[in-house]
């Protein structure tokens, strides 16, 4: 298929008065609404409500509309021109669908590989400003005039001669992979997240990183090639920089190795209940860089991976998720402990949550100035729900239990004596 020349804006107004162009607007109808219901049956049988870079939120705002519309156009072309009629509607309509598939796989990638981030709205505006721009300048002829003068303007570097426009033409296309490789990534991600839990989901989570970075880095490199870059001529200053980086970056890199061995060890995972720094929760995620501990109350803590390699780290959750709770309850003196001991028991033992097997226990754990201290432990396997609230199960049913029985709890008493 040959490339045919920009045309001028004048050359396109003069066309539309062409007696092929009411052919041409029809063409280019049915080619649009063939499109739509193409996407439309493919959505139907991809049974996905959720947003995606091919369907996007509304058919038409997705990758796979312009796409398929710009296919069926140029397959549209070709036969009109097999068919000696003469073209000019096509020559506007086919760079603008060049421009809004640029687009929108920009935007919908970008969208899926960052989906909280500002600074990625932005870029995606920028995007958009910049394909409209250049094919508004294809349309009026400006854009190859443009293209020409930058090609004059050129300079060394290194063993090689660079211009203006090889520069701006690598950089284009160093986005288009790098876009691409985001979109492999995410899909990837999003293809080994789904459905995962506990320690298949840690697992996953570190491949997908790993993935994302190594495509990342590839497209990196590929995108350096195409913009005129020779590797070779990195390298001397890649290991300076790298030292630099190295020294300057220690801690940063501490993290993210740590974060490696966290997710590949398994010594903590997604919904483990862990104690750090007197701070304890439930872990919600683990990043390459830290991990999220999400306490009982709500308040979240971000912790540095390499704390949770350095220091003690208590996991509740790792062999067992049974975890002993306690309560202290004093009695007076006098009391009859054998016979009061099983019907604590039995009275814990009816609160929800706490464990049949094992029991709770109850011991005389002091002889307190005013009376006698009982332990009482217990135990539960729903840590991540909360302790306070079952432990105030216990102190109630304690108190239900002493006040049925008579049993007197000792409050302070104090002798004043007046000289």
């Amino acid at each position: 298929m040959t490339t045919d020349a920009a045309p001028s804006l004048q050359e396109f107004l003069n066309a539309l008065t062409h007696p092929s162009a009411a052919l041409e607007l029809a063409v280019i109808a049915g080619c649009l609404g063939l499109a739509w219901a193409l996407v439309r049956l493919l959505h139907g049988a991809a049974a996905s409500a959720a947003p995606s870079v091919l369907f996007g939120r509304r058919l038409v705002d997705g990758l796979l509309f312009p796409v398929l519309a710009l296919g069926l156009a140029l397959a549209a072309r070709r036969a009109l021109v097999a068919a000696d009629v003469h073209v000019a509607v096509f020559k506007i309509v086919i760079p603008v669908l060049v421009a809004f598939a640029v687009i929108r796989l920009a935007v919908r990638v970008l969208e899926a590989a960052f989906p909280t981030s500002r600074v990625v709205r932005v870029i995606e505006r920028s995007i958009s400003w910049l394909v409209w721009a250049g094919m508004v300048g294809w349309v009026t002829g400006l854009l190859p005039e443009l293209l020409s003068a930058m090609e004059e303007i050129h300079w060394k570097m290194g063993g090689s001669t660079v211009s203006l426009r090889t520069l701006v033409e690598g950089t284009v296309s160093a986005g288009v992979v790098l876009i691409v490789a985001l979109w492999i990534s995410a899909a990837i991600e999003a293809r080994l997240l789904s459905g995962a839990s506990g320690e298949n989901l840690s697992l996953r989570k570190v491949v997908a990183n790993t993935v994302r970075a190594l495509l990342v880095f590839v497209g990196l490199l590929v995108g350096l090639t195409a913009v005129g870059i020779d590797l070779t001529a990195l390298s001397v200053l890649g290991g300076a920089m790298g030292v630099g980086i190295g020294l300057g970056l220690q801690k940063l890199a501490a993290n993210y190795v740590s974060g490696f061995v966290i997710l590949t060890e398994r010594s903590l995972r997604i919904g483990d209940t862990v104690r750090v720094d007197n701070f304890e929760g439930r872990i919600t995620d683990i990043a390459m860089r830290y991990t999220v501990i999400r306490s009982p109350g709500g308040r979240e803590a971000i912790v540095p991976n390499e704390m949770l390699i350095t220091q003690r780290v208590e996991n509740s959750s790792l062999a067992d998720p049974q975890v002993l709770l306690q309560t202290t309850v004093p009695v007076a003196y006098g009391t009859d402990l054998d016979a009061l001991f099983p019907q604590i028991v039995a009275a814990v033992t009816q609160v929800p949550r706490v464990m049949a097997e094992p029991a709770p226990v109850v011991h005389l754990s002091a002889f307190a100035a005013d009376g006698l201290e009982l332990t009482v432990n217990f135990w539960i396997t729903d840590l991540e729900n909360g302790a306070g609230g079952v432990r105030s199960g216990v102190n109630l049913a304690i108190l239900a239990l002493l006040s049925r029985l008579g049993v007197e709890i000792p409050y302070p008493q104090r002798v004043i004596r007046q000289a």
